[in-house]
C-alpha cells in the first residue's frame, strides 16, 4: 500500500510566476491568491505572479506567497484524489502542511506567516546576522565548531540539518564568518554564505518567538487530520496542544529536515510529492534515499505526471 507525504518548500523557492498556470486556467485555484491579497492588504499575487523578484524575496512577502501556493496546489492534488497519509514543511513550509492538515484555516495560515516574516525581520538589524551552508561535515563536528565560536561570545548554531554532507549555519555574522573557517579546517569541503536578511533558527530569534508566541494564542487550531511532522523533533504530531510551542520553539532552533524524512520513511512513506516552486526538497530527501520516489508539482505538466503515476499506487 502507497503511503503519501505532502511537503512544503520554505524560503528561497519563491520565484516570479509561481502558480501561474493554474491561476490562469482555473477560478478556484486563482480563489487562494485573491483571498491572500485581501487578508493582507496588498497586492502579494501581482508580485507572485510579475515581480519584481526583490520584492518578492523579502521576507514577510516570500513567506505567505509560498504559503499560497503550497496549499493552492495540495488542495488541487486532493481534489484529484491523491491525498497525504503525512504532511512536512521545511520551516515556513510546516505551516503549509499545518494548514494542508486542518490545523488552522488558509486564512489564520497566511496572516501568521506574514506577520512571523515582519517579526523574524525586525529581530536583528540588517547586516549583523548571517547563514552560510556547510558541505561536507558531519552534524557532530560540526556542533563541536559551533559551540567553540559561541564559547567566545558570538553566537553561532546548526540551523538546518537537511541532508547528508548539508548543514546550514546560522548566528552574528562573525560568528558565522569564523565557524565557516574553522568548519574547514575541520574537513568540510565548502563554506557558502547565504543570501538571506536575518539569522533564521538561531538563538537570535528569540525576540520574534516571543511575538510569535502571543500572535499564535490567537489563533484557533484543530488536531490534525493528518500528521505533521515537526520540524524541531521530527516527529508526527497532531494535537493542536502541542503545535504553537513547537512553531515558537521552531524559529530559534535546528530544522530537522534530514530527520524528518527518516522518521516519514520509517512511517512507511514511499512517495514524497513537493507541492510548490522548485524541487529543493525533493532533492534533499533523494540525498537521504535515492530509491524513494519523489515528484514535484508546480505546473499543469507536473501535476499530470503525478496523476498519471498515481494510477500505479493503488
Amino acid at each position: 500500500m502507497t503511503k503519501i507525504a505532502f511537503v512544503f518548500p520554505g524560503q528561497g523557492s519563491q520565484t516570479v510566476g509561481m502558480g501561474q498556470e493554474f491561476v490562469s486556467n482555473e477560478p478556484t485555484c486563482k480563489e487562494f491568491y485573491d483571498e491572500a491579497d485581501k487578508l493582507l492588504g496588498i497586492e502579494l499575487s501581482k508580485l507572485m505572479l510579475e515581480g519584481p523578484q526583490e520584492e518578492l524575496t523579502l521576507t514577510y512577502h516570500a513567506q505567505p506567497a509560498l504559503l499560497t501556493t503550497g496549499v493552492m496546489i495540495a488542495e488541487k492534488l486532493k481534489q484529484a484524489g491523491i491525498k497525504p497519509d503525512f504532511t512536512a514543511g521545511h520551516s515556513l513550509g510546516e505551516y503549509a502542511a499545518l494548514v494542508t492538515s486542518g490545523v488552522m484555516s488558509f486564512a489564520d495560515g497566511v496572516q501568521a506567516v506574514h506577520n512571523r516574516g515582519n517579526y523574524m525581520n525586525e529581530a536583528v538589524p540588517a547586516g549583523l546576522g548571517a547563514m552560510a551552508a556547510i558541505l561536507g561535515l558531519d552534524r557532530e563536528a560540526l556542533k563541536q565548531v559551533t559551540d567553540e565560536v559561541s564559547a567566545t561570545g558570538e553566537v553561532v548554531q546548526l540551523a538546518n540539518l537537511n541532508c547528508p554532507g548539508q548543514i546550514v549555519i546560522s548566528g552574528t555574522a562573525k560568528g558565522v564568518e569564523e565557524a565557516s573557517v574553522k568548519a574547514k579546517e575541520a574537513g568540510a569541503k565548502r563554506a557558502i554564505p547565504l543570501v538571506v536578511s536575518g539569522p533564521f533558527h538561531s538563538e537570535l530569534m528569540r525576540p520574534a518567538a516571543n511575538k510569535l508566541e502571543a500572535m499564535l494564542a490567537k489563533i484557533e487550531m484543530h488536531d490534525a487530520d493528518v500528521s505533521v511532522i515537526a520540524n524541531v523533533n521530527a516527529q508526527p504530531v497532531t494535537s493542536k496542544e502541542d503545535i504553537p510551542n513547537l512553531l515558537v520553539e521552531q524559529l530559534y532552533s535546528p530544522v530537522l529536515w534530514e530527520d524528518s524524512v527518516r522518521t516519514l520513511l520509517d512511517e512507511g512513506v514511499d512517495v514524497f510529492i513537493e507541492c510548490g516552486p522548485g524541487k529543493v526538497l525533493s532533492g534533499l530527501v533523494k540525498k537521504v534515499d535515492r530509491k524513494v520516489k519523489t515528484y514535484c508539482v508546480y505546473d499543469e505538466a507536473t501535476f499530470e505526471q503525478v496523476l498519471e503515476a498515481a494510477k500505479e499506487w493503488a
